[in-house]
């Protein structure tokens, strides 16, 4: 068998070889890119030419290319590899995992598996999962969710993968080697372009849209505009393999400067994307990474003051330590407001409702349960991220705004509703009844919610004036 094997591999170099290697590939670099590879990429090469010309010609003009890196050895398995398959000879495998990536950068493949990107098919058994397969029904979960998030890879008779959770190149998906990730969801397969990987649209394929719409924020903060500004110059820049702010470019900043990149003043680059961040706003009540922000001892407090550390030399690059220091202190304040005034009473709610009965377990099939969703993980998660990416619309309107437009008309009247209909129908007592009474007025009896029962005459007078004097009519005509 051996012996065949080595006829075959002997006979397909000889007939591709040649082919190979008088390929037009349209630029003199990817011909000359021909001479440096393997025999066995040389054999590929001479196949995918004819079946998929225009991948050859970006693999071609790739860094890859140029550094004698091609399909073989990308693509090489063993034979006890899972998805191991037989092609014309050689062993390959169609999916290069980040393990394999590591083999040639495994600082960067050791950064990204540290990541919550390499973790993102963790969603499965989520809310974000029982919206997407049970409540919206999305054919097989495959076609919106899990290709940014990543899919659980199969593995059919023969190394070849199983159509419908394959293809998939979402950032945390499951390979058949047990690695996490697809370098690829971010570097696009062939040229894995330095310049295509840095352009912020690379981020916005998944950062955006109603419960994460980083894109959207960023391009109308005063970064993305400055960005938009002076792309044109920026551009020339982004295909350099070393990016370094206040170097190489000193513009303006994306997704990658803040997250990743690297900076003059000492910062890494790193492909960990929440190294830097001290917040999480993505959860129904933010906390700080590593603890509390007031009741933790100082020697807890590490990881978070670390973090914010790191993104605060990155913001000293363009601003005064001032300046920082009195951003952040703005976003601290609106991530508390955000928590203690709307996102812990919502909370309490919610909970009160599932431990008295009032409504079952099963997630949103109760109205209420809607309205706190959309409290946290859309109107929530705008104002978060609006307020930590200075995009004022994001953080008001679409944000803090309609968090408190849906807690006080709809999520408690939606309560209200529940708590009836639940006695209604003998599900509840009355004991529970008088409960909730009691846990509403303690909310709305707070000192954050007591307007809602009516402003003092003296703060009417002055709104009314304010627009009689302005529009020349009083505020609610």
């Amino acid at each position: 068998m051996k012996g065949k094997l080595s006829k075959l591999r002997t006979g397909l170099l000889a007939a591709t070889l040649a082919a190979a290697m008088s390929l037009c590939l349209n630029t003199t670099n990817a011909e000359a890119a021909l001479t440096k590879v393997s025999p066995q990429t040389q054999a590929c090469i001479g196949c995918h030419k004819g079946m998929n010309p225009s991948l050859v010609q970006q693999w071609g003009v790739s860094k890859h290319a140029g550094a004698g890196v091609g399909c073989y050895e990308c693509h090489q398995a063993q034979r006890t590899d899972r998805d191991a398959m037989q092609h014309f000879g050689f062993t390959i495998s169609v999916i290069v995992s980040p393990k394999d990536c590591g083999k040639c950068h495994p600082q960067e493949a050791k950064e990204f598996l540290a990541s919550h990107h390499a973790k993102a098919n963790k969603f499965v058994g989520s809310l974000d999962n029982v919206l997407g397969r049970v409540v919206t029904g999305e054919a097989n979960f495959n076609l919106g969710c899990a290709q940014c998030h990543g899919s659980n890879v199969e593995v059919g008779e023969g190394g070849k993968l199983v159509a419908g959770p394959w293809p998939n190149m979402g950032i945390g998906r499951v390979n058949p080697d047990g690695s996490l990730g697809a370098c690829s969801a971010c570097h696009s397969r062939h040229t894995f372009s330095l310049k295509q990987v840095r352009q912020p649209e690379t981020c916005g394929k998944c950062h955006q849209g109603p419960d994460h719409p980083q894109m959207e924020i960023w391009e109308l903060s005063k970064h993305g505009i400055a960005w938009k500004a002076h792309e044109s110059e920026i551009e020339q820049t982004l295909d350099n393999a070393k990016w370094v702010l206040g170097e190489d470019y000193y513009q303006a900043p994306n997704c990658v400067t803040c997250h990743m990149g690297a900076t003059s003043n000492g910062v890494k680059a790193t492909h960990d994307v929440g190294a830097r961040i001290s917040w999480n706003l993505r959860a129904p009540v933010s906390f700080l990474f590593g603890g509390d922000y007031d009741k933790l001892k100082d020697k807890r407090l590490g990881l978070w003051k670390k973090r914010r550390a790191e993104m605060q030399k990155v913001c000293l690059e363009c601003h005064q330590r001032p300046w920082v220091e009195g951003f952040y202190k703005q976003l601290d304040e609106y991530v508390r407001l955000y928590n203690e005034k709307f996102a812990l009473p919502a909370k309490r709610i919610i909970g009160f409702l599932h431990k008295n009965g009032v409504i079952d377990k099963t997630p949103f099939n109760d109205l209420v349960e809607i309205d706190f969703w959309h409290l946290w993980h859309h109107e929530g998660r705008r104002g978060r991220h609006g307020a930590a990416m200075m995009s004022p619309d994001y953080a008001h309107w679409h944000g803090i705004y309609e968090v408190a437009l849906n807690f006080y008309f709809h999520l408690i009247p939606d309560a209200d509703k529940a708590v009836i209909k639940a006695y209604k129908t003998k599900k509840i007592s009355y004991r529970v009844v008088k409960e909730w009474r009691k846990l509403k007025g303690e909310i709305l009896n707070s000192i954050d919610h007591k307007w809602f029962k009516g402003l003092p005459k003296s703060e009417l007078r002055k709104i009314a004036e304010y627009y009689k004097n302005r529009y020349g009519q009083s505020a609610t005509h």
